[in-house]
């Protein structure tokens, strides 16, 4: 069978520099800004390249024709939310917190040798930290 590789999320925001700014505050992330060029689906519009955990995260514009809906409350089925682990869940947690964050679930052990909580960030993103 071909081999496949992880290459990206695609995430479609109304605002990519408040998101872009929560993985760079909140998680490290490294982020990449330039503006699509001509020829391409949204020519001068900002494009955002977030390198979050070794993964790779694009954001995306409104799209120029096709109306957008608002993000769904949490829970919904679809794609949920992206996980990072963490050595320390409570630590990650206070520093989190102490830097603004908005701590919506946890942390919380769900199972055994499992603890976690979810990070809240723009437009309802949800970020699961993961002590395994």
């Amino acid at each position: 069978m071909r081999r496949y590789d992880w290459d990206h999320i695609h995430y479609r925001t109304a605002d990519a520099e408040a998101i872009a700014t929560f993985f760079e505050r909140f998680f490290g992330a490294s982020v990449k800004r330039d503006v699509y060029p001509p020829g391409t689906l949204y020519p001068g519009q900002k494009r955002i390249a977030i390198d979050a955990g070794g993964q790779r995260i694009l954001l995306a514009p409104k799209h120029p024709d096709d109306p957008t809906a608002a993000a769904p409350p949490f829970p919904y089925f679809g794609l949920e939310h992206v996980g990072f682990t963490v050595d320390d869940v409570d630590a990650a947690c206070e520093e989190l917190r102490a830097q603004g964050a908005d701590i919506a679930i946890g942390p919380l052990t769900r199972s055994p040798g499992l603890r976690l909580a979810f990070v809240r960030g723009p437009e309802g993103i949800m970020v699961e930290i993961v002590q395994k």
